[in-house]
């Protein structure tokens, strides 16, 4: 019995090596030159809201930095759209949740579990970074899962004890991350009831990218902000709300905690960036056109899987589409 156990796990092992080197060739964004002294970013899911968006991921967005990986927020099939655009499961280590909200952090378990349980494991603690609750609530999802845990830890397939680890940090405004060059700052945003709320600047080599997170027009995102090279903004589409949620107190509720077009522009004439990329929206056509009635910067629309390079130029490219310089 024992040998026959052994014989399914290397089979197994084998069928799920083949599997991922099948999938790096199909889609091998992620092994193109890196930009030295560059960052790129690779945006995993753009989709709004807890509503399920069939073909559409869920917040989360990947940014690469020197030898860092990190990844922000973990939204409804963002691990799919990982290995799709190329990544081995084990890519991302390091997570910054900007809140606690569902939508946010729904996918966290397949981040824990799948890497750590599936060839090639993950043989290193998963990092965390969130507003107060984060630790407790990785501390809840580690026991909420105990039972696979202990049975691919100690039982069966003796897993890296290490690899099913996490560290996780409630964290404060300011720096919270500078390792191997590269610093994570952390400001909040005004996200109506739900404090904290954080957005995140990543600079590298002379070079910047910011997430904003969920919010309402903040001075703190701008202050932190200004001069970025990229800048990753949410946004709502007033129309699509009112189709969607008929009940006026509920969308007022919705639109004072979020930002619209009119005022996305407003943020994006404060702080300048080279480019301005909507992301955990509706991706509807009304709010690129609607931004450039009041901002003549550069801004677009973000979509699963769009990667952006920052280094000397800008460039950003859709899945299958060719990069075009900023």
């Amino acid at each position: 019995m024992v040998g026959m156990s052994l014989l399914r796990r290397t089979l197994l092992g084998v069928l799920l090596l083949v599997g991922c080197d099948a999938t790096s060739a199909q889609t091998p964004g992620h092994t193109e030159a890196k930009l030295p002294n560059g960052i790129r970013v690779t945006l995993l899911g753009t989709a709004s809201g807890p509503r399920v968006h069939v073909g559409l991921a869920g917040t989360s967005t990947l940014v690469e930095a020197g030898s860092e990986r990190l990844l922000f927020d973990a939204g409804r099939g963002f691990m799919q759209n990982l290995v799709k655009a190329g990544f081995p499961m084990t890519a991302a280590t390091k997570l910054f949740l900007t809140h606690l909200h569902s939508d946010h952090v729904v996918d966290i378990p397949d981040l824990l579990l799948t890497p750590w349980s599936a060839a090639p494991e993950r043989k290193v603690p998963l990092e965390v970074w969130g507003p107060d609750g984060t630790r407790k609530m990785m501390s809840h999802l580690v026991e909420a899962f105990a039972f696979d845990i202990h049975v691919r830890r100690d039982v069966d397939e003796s897993f890296s004890p290490d690899g099913i680890k996490v560290v996780a940090q409630d964290i404060r405004p300011g720096k919270v991350f500078e390792r191997n060059g590269v610093t994570v700052t952390a400001f909040p945003v005004t996200h109506g009831l739900v404090e904290p709320s954080y957005g995140y600047r990543v600079d590298y080599g002379g070079h910047s990218v910011a997430i904003s997170g969920d919010t309402s027009p903040s001075d703190n995102l701008v202050a932190a902000c200004k001069g970025v090279d990229v800048l990753i903004h949410e946004a709502i589409d007033l129309d699509l709300l009112r189709q969607l949620v008929p009940n006026r107190q509920r969308r007022d509720a919705i639109v004072a905690r979020h930002t619209t077009p009119e005022q996305a522009a407003g943020v994006f004439k404060k702080v300048s960036p080279r480019l301005a990329v909507f992301s955990h929206s509706p991706g509807t056509p009304a709010i690129v056109e609607q931004t450039k009635r009041f901002y003549s910067g550069r801004v677009e629309m973000g979509r699963d899987l769009m990667v952006i390079d920052i280094g000397d130029e800008v460039r950003f490219r859709s899945a299958n589409a060719e990069s075009r310089p900023q």
